[in-house]
């Protein structure tokens, strides 16, 4: 993953753009999707992976051209996270649920029109997702069991019945619906970061998973806002925080699969300063918002994770094409 964000990260400071590195890097991170699949399997992940994030991307970044309030952002992301659910289980894809879309979608929305045309920020975010495909193309993969096809493995890795892919989503669109609407009723200036929080905590498997899960973001979350103000209080020049951004890509990859937490702490300052790159707002509004957004998100779903519960494993399942 770090290579895929590092190559269009690099090329937009080069080019003088390092506001933009946000969009590439949500193309980007269809790296993460099929990572222990074999190459042909990986690639079509990815590929789907690709299109839930460009669209989530293309999704956010029309709402921000059209001034969109906020109360019209949680709207649509609600219908997308409800979607983007069922497609993500449709496709067996992993990581699991319509995060990443949800998170691009929410985190471009509240970006100011002006940056480029729509059709450039698109172009920026399809070159970065083009990159993690091609890095996916050529990786080492797992092998595929022999005698097996392309078919067989991809119908393997669609595991979730009807069923529960519908109570899936519905815990999906139920949480991040309540988590934007709280945030507005606070009036956090960015929704996005509750709808984050909420999408992110109910992407674990399992109840406890999920609270787990919780656990780790709020802390990860706390210490890496602690490190964002520590780097934005300098007062960098966004050359030198575009650099500091890309640096900050492989601590994340390298804790991702060991520490939710840990990762969370590097993750969320790359994150935060790439938002401040394309929408400058000044340290405490930023922490604040990002704070107390994740504290509101990650409250909802866990509500929500107690009342939703999942569908009972020995309900019949539907066909095995999901039609």
């Amino acid at each position: 993953m770090s290579l895929g964000l590092l190559i269009p990260g690099v090329t937009l400071v080069a080019a003088g753009e390092p506001d933009l590195i946000i969009y590439a890097v949500f193309g980007s991170f269809a790296g993460m999707y099929g990572r222990a699949d074999s190459r042909p399997l990986r690639l079509l992940h990815q590929s789907q992976g690709a299109v839930l994030l460009l669209s989530g991307a293309l999704a956010g970044v029309l709402l921000s051209q059209a001034h969109a309030g906020g109360a019209f952002v949680v709207l649509l992301a609600t219908v997308w996270a409800v979607g983007g659910s069922l497609v993500a289980d449709y496709f067996g894809l992993r990581p699991e649920g319509p995060f990443y879309g949800v998170f691009a979608l929410g985190a471009l929305a509240g970006v100011p029109a002006g940056l480029a045309s729509p059709s450039v920020l698109m172009l920026v975010a399809c070159g970065g997702a083009l990159v993690a495909l091609a890095i996916g193309l050529v990786a080492r993969g797992v092998p595929a069991p022999y005698g097996t096809s392309l078919a067989d493995r991809f119908r393997e890795h669609r595991q979730r019945d009807r069923a529960a892919a519908v109570t899936h989503a519905i815990r999906y669109g139920s949480a991040v619906l309540v988590a934007g609407g709280v945030a507005l009723v606070l009036g956090l200036g960015h929704v996005n970061w509750a709808i984050a929080g909420a999408a992110v905590t109910l992407a674990a498997a399992d109840p406890r998973g999920r609270v787990r899960r919780a656990t780790h973001r709020v802390v990860g979350t706390v210490v890496g806002l602690a490190v964002t103000a520590l780097v934005l209080a300098p007062g960098f020049p966004p050359l030198a925080l575009a650099v500091i951004v890309i640096c900050l890509l492989f601590p994340t990859e390298l804790f991702m699969a060991v520490n939710y937490a840990v990762a969370l702490s590097f993750f969320t300052p790359m994150i935060m300063l790439m938002a401040e790159l394309a929408h400058p707002i000044g340290v405490r509004e930023l922490v604040t918002d990002r704070g107390l957004g994740t504290l509101v998100g990650v409250a909802v779903a866990l509500v929500v994770n107690w009342a939703i519960r999942d569908a009972d494993p020995g309900d019949t399942k539907g066909p095995a094409n999901g039609a």
